[in-house]
C-alpha cells in the first residue's frame, strides 16, 4: 500500500523597513527606533548564514510626494537622511527598493520580486509598526503573503501606536507577531 505525504515547503524573505538616518536618527525618529538595531542586525545576520533574500525597503521622497503634506519634507531623495544607517548596509547580494509612500509593495516593484524568487512569507521589521511597516502588512495580506511581525524588532513614535498596530496586524491580518529569538529559530531551519 501506498501511503502519501505532504512536504511544506516555506520561502521566506527577511524585510527591512525605513532604517533610515531620518527615522533612526532625524526629526521622524524616537528613541525605541535605535533600540531595534542591534535586533534587526542580528537577523540579518542569520538570514545571510542561511541564504535567506534580504529586501530594505527605503523612502526616497520628491518634493511633490503626497505624503509630505502630512509629515512634511523627510527622506528626500539625494538626501544624507534617506541613506539606510550605517550599523545595518545592505550588502551586494541584498535587495534595496525605494518606495514614495507607506507601502513597501506600492510601486517598488516588490510583488514581482518575491513571486520571482517563489517568497510566501514575510519577515517584517523596522520603523514605524503603525506608519509603514502596518501599511506593508496590508498590502502583503492583500496580495496572500503569511506575514511574521518582529515584535521587538519593530519600532512606533509612542508605545500606544506600537501596541495598536501589533494587535490590528495579529487579529485582524492573521501576522504572527513573534520574538527576535523565536523567528531567529524559524530562519534556521
Amino acid at each position: 500500500m501506498l501511503e502519501y505525504f505532504w512536504v511544506i515547503i516555506v520561502k521566506i524573505a527577511l524585510l527591512i523597513i525605513d532604517m533610515l538616518e531620518e527615522f533612526v536618527h532625524g526629526k521622524l525618529s524616537s528613541p525605541e527606533s535605535r533600540k531595534i538595531i542591534p535586533v534587526i542586525k542580528e537577523l540579518i545576520k542569520v538570514a545571510r548564514e542561511n541564504k535567506i533574500p534580504i529586501i530594505y525597503l527605503a523612502d526616497k521622497h520628491f518634493h511633490f510626494d503626497h505624503e509630505l503634506k502630512i509629515w512634511g519634507p523627510h527622506a528626500m531623495a539625494e538626501s544624507p537622511e534617506s541613506e539606510i544607517i550605517d550599523e545595518l548596509k545592505p550588502e551586494d547580494k541584498d535587495i534595496v527598493l525605494y518606495k514614495r509612500s507607506y507601502s513597501g509593495f506600492r510601486e517598488t516593484g516588490l510583488d514581482y520580486i518575491l513571486r520571482d524568487l517563489n517568497i510566501d512569507t514575510l519577515v517584517l521589521t523596522g520603523i514605524h509598526t503603525h506608519i509603514c511597516v502596518f501599511h506593508t502588512a496590508i498590502d502583503a495580506y492583500y496580495a496572500r503573503y503569511d506575514v511574521i511581525i518582529v515584535e521587538d524588532g519593530v519600532s512606533a513614535l509612542s508605545n500606544e501606536d506600537h501596541e495598536w498596530a501589533l494587535k490590528y496586524m495579529k487579529e485582524i491580518l492573521g501576522c504572527k507577531v513573534m520574538k527576535a529569538n523565536e523567528v531567529q529559530k524559524l530562519l534556521e531551519k
